[in-house]
Parts: C-alpha cells; structure tokens; sequence
C-alpha cells in the first residue's frame, strides 16, 4: 500500500512513517511542492520488490528453517566450519592463547 505524505508531515512524523513501513510493509512517497521527491519503504520490502532471492537459495532457506539450522549462532556456525576443515575453533584458540 502507497500512502502520499508532504514532506512537512513526514519531517513531523518520521517516526510514525517508519514504524508503519517496518511493521506493516507500507509504502510512503513524499510529495514536494506538489512532486514526487522520495519513497520510505522497509528494507525488507525493498529487497523483497527489488532483489528477491533466486529460487536455489530460497529452497535451501526453506529447508533450513524445516530443519532449524536457521537458528544457529554465528559461533556455531564457525565451530561446524572448523570441525568440517578439520581444524581447531577459532574459539577455542583465542581461549588457548588466553592463557
């Protein structure tokens, strides 16, 4: 949805305009004098509209969200990594220099 907002009131309620473009996928063109200037969207909105993922990684995000891997830790993710290249955690050797 496009609401149409002068740029008086989106000065004045930048905040309201973001929370609703964020939280409701709302689109917002801001008129100046009487022209089209700027459009406030989300960033997921954005990417959605304009950069959709292609259809591979869409299917592997699907799966990993079947599977929970989506939840994994950044840590996690560099552990498995490591374990996979069969070398040392980057955690576990900035512990081992600790000491």
């Amino acid at each position: 949805m496009t609401n149409v907002v002068s740029a008086l009131t989106a000065r004045t309620q930048l905040g309201q305009i973001i929370k609703r473009a964020t939280q409701k996928n709302e689109r917002f063109v801001i008129d100046r004098r009487g022209q089209p200037s700027v459009i406030i969207m989300s960033v997921k909105d954005y990417v959605n509209t304009f950069a959709p993922a292609p259809p591979e990684l869409a299917a592997m995000q699907r799966q990993a969200k079947k599977t929970g891997m989506n939840k994994l830790s950044m840590r996690r993710i560099d552990d498995i990594i490591a374990e996979v290249r069969g070398q040392e955690s980057p955690r576990k050797k900035t512990k081992r220099q600790a000491k």
